[in-house]
């Protein structure tokens, strides 16, 4: 490009960011004015606006112009009303543990959920109504007084609001079926500005979209669920840092994915290489005080280095997880389905896992992990309803996700490749071991990269969602904000 056409270029992007500045900062100071005392306006500068607008990973942020916190209904419609009439970009962000940035993350209106904090046990109905702004571990902390719990997340720090609309898998998965399976109302705000709780019977077609749609079709700010009895569980995480146990742990690991069908069972392999050392971590979960003979055993009479298992509260295991110990690294997910966990494939994801470690230690690779979750083939037997996510109910694909950290901007491309590249190679061995549907299987949205096709997500339910769309968002507002987008083509509009 010619130095002067290079300038001219340079400069009319610097105009239209200032000129796009300045109107989002009008926009923003509509919304001040218009929100209610109970809701904030926050600007840069100010501690809640950094708070409210981190994610989990730094990769993921962005300087909106603004962070609005509604804590009614009443004002996000108002919030939604004025970013549909400018056209501003906006994001809608709960806990902020997305890792494809511009999700929950704009240079427009950032709305935050954590002002919708509320816990509704209802001891008749044995369910639970709770706002959208909530992470797991405080929905777990505030129910286990009634002796009961949700099906929700599998870690501290995770969003109740991410993950209910992309999916959702949890320990109690093999019991209960999918997280969205136990869902039975949402209180949604739509693009319109309506307030509606949306059920089964009062809207099947966009309680089937709200269950693994993401926010396509609105903003929900509360959620109820069906709670189950919950007393004493048994588990915990165990380390293995020594390569000669390796061998024994991975073994133990198919061994239980082909041959334990109590539904109180569960565990996460993950394979990791850390600061350069190869580590095998496994969590264990029985829903019970103590898990019967033989479903552990293989596990618990290997050496290791470390271990959290004891029969415990429910949340205590939640919060011994170390997921906090990673926050405001550079990071991505990327999953993709595995119908199954064999030895020769387990073998595969510790190849990869330790070899592309070593590899990257010298491109400021912080963590990589591979991780294996290995469930029940009845799992999606669970729902008498359809759900957006999975597409396909007739077959059962766990999400098998890698996640990698690392620490240089400059790397975050080839960081995204590499990974692809993991996957490609442990895709293959699923084909070679006589798997051909990976490579069209449902893709679980939490795991899946920003550029994933709406078709893998949501495969044959897609001309339907659009349909739902279509009614509920004909001005396509939510196109504004970031995720998996639905719009059909005909309803994209140009926003410059």
């Amino acid at each position: 490009m010619p130095a002067r056409t290079w300038k001219l270029a340079v400069a009319s992007a610097l105009l239209h960011s200032s000129l796009g500045l300045a109107r989002y900062n009008d926009v923003c100071s509509r919304i001040a004015t218009s929100l209610s005392a109970s809701s904030a306006l926050h600007s840069p500068g100010n501690d809640s606006f950094t708070k409210l607008s981190s994610h989990w990973t730094s990769s993921s942020d962005e300087s909106p112009a603004c962070v609005a916190e509604p804590r009614t209904t009443d004002d996000v419609a108002k919030i939604l009303k004025i970013v549909a009439k400018t056209r501003t970009p906006f994001a809608v962000q709960g806990a902020g543990h997305a890792t494809n940035r511009g999700f929950s993350s704009t240079e427009g209106v950032h709305i935050s959920t954590q002002g919708f904090t509320s816990v509704e046990y209802n001891d008749t109905k044995k369910t639970v109504t709770f706002g959208a702004g909530l992470t797991w571990d405080k929905v777990y902390e505030a129910l286990e007084p009634h002796g009961v719990n949700v099906a929700g997340g599998r870690a501290p720090g995770v969003g109740v609001g991410g993950l209910i609309l992309g999916g959702g898998y949890s320990w109690h998965t093999n019991q209960y079926g999918l997280t969205i399976d136990t869902v039975e109302a949402f209180e949604l705000v739509k693009p319109n500005g309506e307030a509606v709780e949306v059920t089964h019977e009062s809207d099947p077609e966009l309680f089937f979209a709200l269950k693994g749609g993401g926010n396509n079709f609105g903003v929900v700010t509360k959620f109820t669920m069906k709670t189950f009895p919950q007393g004493k569980i048994w588990g915990g995480m165990i380390t293995y840092g020594h390569p000669d146990t390796f061998a024994a742990v991975t073994a133990a690991t198919a061994k239980f994915s082909a041959e334990v069908t109590d539904p109180k069972a569960s565990l996460l392999s993950t394979v990791t290489f850390y600061q350069g050392m190869p580590l095998i971590n496994i969590q264990l979960f029985y829903d019970g005080p103590e898990p019967p003979a033989g479903i552990f055993d293989d596990f618990l009479k290997t050496e290791s280095a470390a271990s959290t298992v004891a029969t415990q509260t429910f949340s205590s295991m939640i919060n011994n997880v170390p997921a906090g110990a990673l926050h405001g690294v550079r990071g991505a997910f990327l999953g993709f389905a595995a119908p199954a966990y064999s030895l020769d494939f387990l073998n595969a994801v510790n190849e990869q896992a330790f070899t592309n470690g070593a590899e990257f230690t010298n491109s400021s690779l912080v963590f990589l992990t591979l991780v294996s979750e290995p469930f029940l083939q009845d799992i999606l037997s669970h729902n008498k309803h359809d759900t957006a996510y999975p597409f396909n109910r007739a077959e059962m694909y766990t999400p098998f996700n890698i996640f990698i950290a690392w620490a240089d901007p400059s790397k975050d491309e080839w960081y995204k490749q590499e990974i692809e590249k993991i996957r490609d190679v442990l895709q293959a061995k699923l084909i070679e071991e006589g798997y051909e549907g990976v490579t069209t299987a449902p893709v679980y949205s939490n795991y899946a990269l920003w550029d994933a096709p709406a078709e893998r997500l949501y495969g044959s339910n897609l001309p339907k969602l659009q349909e739902i769309k279509r009614k509920v968002d004909p001005e396509d507002v939510m196109g504004l904000a970031g995720g998996f987008k639905i719009t059909p083509k005909a309803m994209i509009r140009d926003e410059l």
